[in-house]
């Protein structure tokens, strides 16, 4: 027992997503929901399914936002006797870090040619010394 059983893991589950709209009338994203997960600070999220078509965008992002849940971050490690194609797999071992609430994660695209993709190439290639084809 964690903590010589001075604490305890009290489950409940909060609707997002498709079980939402089922339950709250069409609602995928409650507010009471996302009040519960800010009083309770801890929560354990499954997959959530997006409704298709216009008026939606995505439930993660929403809630990434929402929350300002903005790392990403990934442990990266080798496991003995679980299969790599790597050489020296006992090696590996590190973080990554990815934001994940800009960008592709917020629907954020600049068609080719425009003046804010001209602009945002420029600042990648001056800024952060980005190498890419003139036409991309």
């Amino acid at each position: 027992q964690a903590y010589g059983g001075a604490r305890q893991i009290h489950w409940c589950e909060l609707y997002l997503g498709e079980k939402a709209g089922r339950v709250y009338g069409g609602n995928y994203f409650p507010d009471e929901t996302l009040e519960a997960i800010r009083e309770l600070i801890v929560a354990i999220k499954g997959p959530l399914t997006t409704p298709v078509g216009g008026g939606f965008r995505s439930l993660n992002v929403s809630l990434r936002q929402a929350l300002d849940l903005y790392a990403c971050v990934r442990p990266v490690r080798y496991y003995a006797g679980v299969p790599s194609p790597m050489k020296e797999p006992e090696k590996v071992d590190v973080v990554i870090f990815r934001e994940n609430t800009e960008d592709v994660y917020a629907g954020l695209e600049y068609e080719s040619g425009t003046e804010d993709n001209v602009r945002l190439a420029r600042f990648l290639r001056t800024e952060m010394g980005a190498e890419f084809f003139e036409d991309a």
